[in-house]
Parts: structure tokens; sequence; C-alpha cells
């Protein structure tokens, strides 16, 4: 059987940085805000080339507390729209909601999954003050195309960069330094993985990042002195320890990852199977490798049948969520089928060359 993601040999690599830093945590008697989570926003903010790291207790407050922190700052008010895509996962729409603003869903485009840049001109609206690109998948959406659009209407650019750490632009320009802010989630099955919730924003915003710093800690820049009506939403200090050991190898593990997807693309052949699109570039870090069937329930019992792991990512789009009644009557023709037909196959630092071969032999017999 190959498992779809073994996050226990992912962290293998790491067990005694892991011990050592656990005992360093122990010893130092400083629990919450402490030396690790300065030291990991400094490294994080330097890998991304942003000003700013902020780190917060996941990827959904993350998005949350920049759009709650725009609102302080006056750049964004109640019931103002945010553009999103309609294919994402339902956290970055619930960030908005919970933010008292308004999402408005956007068309994916079928070859990159990502926005479908004519449908989110056509969404623009008066009330429209920002726009959320979620880079899905770990591919960068067309963030020139959308600078652009945004720049031409005033819009805010807020990456929802959850999937994406490490992914770079043509002008070699990462994830969570694009756009005006950025969420990271270090979710433990992301390429930058904590060993639980973990989140960031980035920013250049020197303003944006004071306000987001007091948020994250009910309100607060001084003990007992509350400023803002804030959260509890601070990053871990032993998770933030656990990122510091992991960070130096994202890179190479990102690359890792492409070199298996280079593979897949070039030698599954079959025409049942649509495979990503993808122009080799650093823009993509292959959080998921994402393939399309059109029977996607028989493809799963082949895979199940000849021990291939895998997962759907996401089975109903957020229109279609019992938690989202209000989008119901919506009609998004691509998103749907993305969700009918879309199914993630195994791709990880830890998957051998062997294991790969097999993965390619079982889809080029189905």
């Amino acid at each position: 059987m190959i498992p779809f993601l073994d996050l226990k040999a992912i962290n293998q690599h790491f067990e005694t940085d892991f011990q050592n830093s656990f005992r360093q945590f122990l010893d130092s008697g400083y629990y919450i805000l402490g030396s690790q989570v300065k030291s990991f926003e400094a490294n994080f903010a330097r890998f991304c080339g942003a000003k700013h790291c902020i780190g917060v207790g996941n990827g959904l407050d993350a998005l949350r507390l920049i759009l709650e922190g725009y609102k302080i700052l006056g750049k964004l008010k109640e019931n103002d729209e945010v553009l999103v895509a309609s294919n994402t996962y339902i956290a970055t729409i619930l960030a908005i909601k919970q933010a008292g603003l308004n999402p408005v869903l956007v068309e994916a485009d079928l070859d990159t999954y990502n926005f479908d840049l004519e449908s989110l001109q056509k969404s623009i609206s008066e009330k429209t003050k920002a726009v959320m690109p979620v880079h899905l998948y770990g591919q960068l959406s067309p963030m020139d195309e959308i600078l652009k659009i945004s720049k031409a209407h005033n819009l805010l650019v807020i990456e929802d960069a959850a999937q994406a750490h490490g992914a770079k632009n043509e002008e070699g320009k990462r994830a969570g330094n694009i756009g005006d802010a950025a969420g990271f989630s270090f979710y433990p099955t992301k390429n930058l993985g904590a060993l639980g919730d973990a989140g960031a924003v980035t920013t250049n915003d020197d303003a944006l990042a004071e306000v987001i710093k007091k948020l994250r800690n009910y309100g607060a820049s001084t003990k007992y002195v509350n400023e803002l009506l804030g959260f509890n939403s601070r990053l871990d200090e032993l998770q933030a320890a656990f990122l510091n050991c992991k960070l130096p190898t994202l890179d190479s593990d990102n690359e890792r990852r492409r070199s298996i997807a280079k593979k897949y693309i070039s030698e599954i052949e079959n025409d049942k199977i649509s495979l990503p699109k993808y122009d080799g570039s650093e823009n993509h870090i292959f959080h998921l490798f994402v393939v399309r069937v059109k029977n996607r329930y028989s493809f799963i019992d082949y895979l199940d049948r000849n021990g291939i792991g895998h997962l759907i990512h996401y089975p109903l789009p957020p229109h279609k969520q019992q938690a989202l009644l209000e989008f119901s009557h919506l009609s998004f023709p691509i998103t749907e089928q993305i969700h009918n037909e879309i199914i993630s196959l195994p791709i990880s630092p830890v998957l051998s060359n062997e294991e790969v071969e097999t993965v390619i032999s079982v889809l080029n017999k189905y």
C-alpha cells in the first residue's frame, strides 16, 4: 500500500531536532509568545521576503485577522465585498463572513483551478473592496493580472497562501510577498507543517502588522492593557519551535515534490486521466497533485484495489455546503465539474522513486 501522505515518515527526519527543541521549550519556562515564536516570525518573514510575519493560531484566523485589521485601519468596513474563489476550501469564505464582510464567489479556471480572470473582472461592483486569490494546491494564482485589475479598481489583494509555502513568481517573489498581506496555515499536512494547528500573517504594511499583533493577543500590546476588541489566536511556542526545525529544508522538499510531479506529468499516459497544467517553474510547490477523471468512483475503486492512497480536495464546492445555504442558488459549472472529477494522488518529499514508478504504472493501466 502506498499511503496518500505519510506524516510520520516526513516528521521522522526531524525527530532529534524536535526532541532538542522540546527540551529547550521545557527548560525555558516560557510557553506563550516566547523566543521560539519571535525566531520563527523572523525566519519566515525572511524566507517569504516580507517585512513582517505575525504567528497566529491557524490559517483561518490568519485570514480573518487580516480582514479585521483592515477594518480597524479604515480600509474595509462591514458588508464590503471580497472576491474569492468558488472552488476554495470553506475556510477562506468563513474568514470573510466571520469578519462581517460579504464573500462574492468567482468561477474557477479549469486548467489552473485558480480564478477565471474574465469572471473576476465581471464580479467587481461598487461594493468590492478586496480580492482574495487562493494559491490552490500549491500553484500561484495569476498574480500579475490580479494586481493590475486590483490597482485599476483600488482593491486590496489578500493572498490565501495556506497551500503555497515557498512558491515563487517569475520575478522570484514568493507567496506571502506579492499582495498586500497573506494568510498561511501550518496544518500538519501542509508543505511546511507543524505538529498541530498553527498559522501566520505576512505583510509589508507596518500599520497592519502592528494591529494584528494586538488582535491576536486580546487586543493588547501591553499585558492587561487592551486597546482593541481582540482575539486569542497566538502561534503556539512549541509549534513555532517545530516549524523552526523544518523551515530550512522547505525549498529542497518542495523541489522533490516538483520532480515527482514532472515525472508523473511526463510518464502518465492515459486519455481517461486529465493531468495538471504546469509550466515547469517554481510557481507550483505541489502541495497536492490533483488529476481529473470522469467516473471518479470507478477510479477510486481501481486505486483501492491496487493499493494507491488518495483523497478528494474537495468533494463539495462551497456553494453546495449546508453551512453556506445563502449561495445554494448560484451556479458555477466549472467549479462543479472540478469538484465532481478531481482526485489527489500521493506526492511528498518521502515518496520513494519505486513508489512513484508504481503510481505511474497503475495509472497507465487504468
